[in-house]
């Protein structure tokens, strides 16, 4: 037996034991596996439910949906105002933990009126090296992490997806939209979702694994380091800047570093290295 199918059958166990679990579901890689090893498991003693806020893409939602009727689990949407939250608007650096609060205080006492002990979510054990608050605000309130438990990495989530036969094995990943803002920024709906459009409108041109960030006025086109060149030959530049222009962007950008996951947080980083020299 591999490794993988040894996780695999770890993470079946899990559910096992829970015998009800309702799964934290965004459509991405991680909860998607999650969910797929639920329903095998559980059947209908197994819910998928998602969070629909401004913070998602409604395509992201619409994949969302696709995906749990093709797994075949129950899949339920609700709706999260952490755009009430001033804490979570003001973006500060734990702008997550105030996110995931208001995810699970809305998912932890739905699942306990439908009679499911267990929320589990899609932290993966690369999460847990990442500055991620949001995890703790989970933990605080008992949520469950699978693929945490069973040490699966982003890379053996990708890969027992693909073993397991789901198609969206290789979808890119697709935070929420918060993260596109640097820190201290405050966030409102108009800039969420002038940011989605412009990450739609490209992946409309062919390229998926993109981010758009945004810095005031200004939105920094962040794609694969291989992509670029692609991008600046081929693409109808001015049309770009134009598109971005009529979603209110004044200045538009392309970062030639590339897309980093988790680029914004070296100013974290930058930070701490900063105080410790002081």
């Amino acid at each position: 037996m591999t490794k993988l199918e040894q996780k695999i059958n770890q993470l079946k166990a899990l559910f096992i034991e829970m015998d009800r679990a309702l799964i934290a579901y965004s459509g991405g890689v991680d909860s998607t596996l999650v969910a797929k090893i639920a329903f095998d498991i559980l059947g209908d003693r197994a819910l998928a439910i998602t969070a629909e806020s401004p913070s998602l893409l409604p395509e992201e939602l619409a994949d969302a949906k696709v995906q749990a009727a093709t797994i075949g689990i129950a899949h339920e949407v609700v709706q999260t105002n952490e755009m009430s939250n001033p804490n979570y608007t003001a973006n500060p650096i734990n702008r997550c933990y105030f996110c995931k609060s208001e995810l699970h205080d809305t998912l932890k006492p739905l699942a306990l009126a439908r009679g499911y002990p267990y929320v589990v979510d899609g932290v993966n054990a690369d999460d847990l090296h990442d500055y991620r608050p949001g995890i703790q605000a989970a933990k605080e309130r008992g949520a469950r992490s699978p693929l945490a438990e069973v040490g699966a990495s982003k890379m053996e989530v990708r890969q027992m997806s693909q073993i397991l036969g789901l198609p969206w094995w290789d979808k890119p990943a697709q935070p929420c939209l918060s993260s596109r803002f640097p820190y201290g920024e405050e966030i409102t709906v108009a800039k969420l979702q002038r940011v989605g459009r412009a990450e739609i409108y490209l992946r409309k041109l062919g390229f998926n694994n993109l981010r758009v960030r945004s810095e005031g006025d200004t939105a920094k086109i962040e794609l694969p380091p291989d992509k670029i060149q692609e991008f600046v030959l081929t693409v109808d530049l001015p049309a770009v800047v134009a598109a971005f222009q009529n979603l209110g962007f004044i200045y538009v950008t392309l970062d030639l570093e590339g897309y980093r996951s988790g680029k914004l947080n070296q100013v974290l980083t930058a930070n701490l290295v900063a105080s410790s020299k002081s």
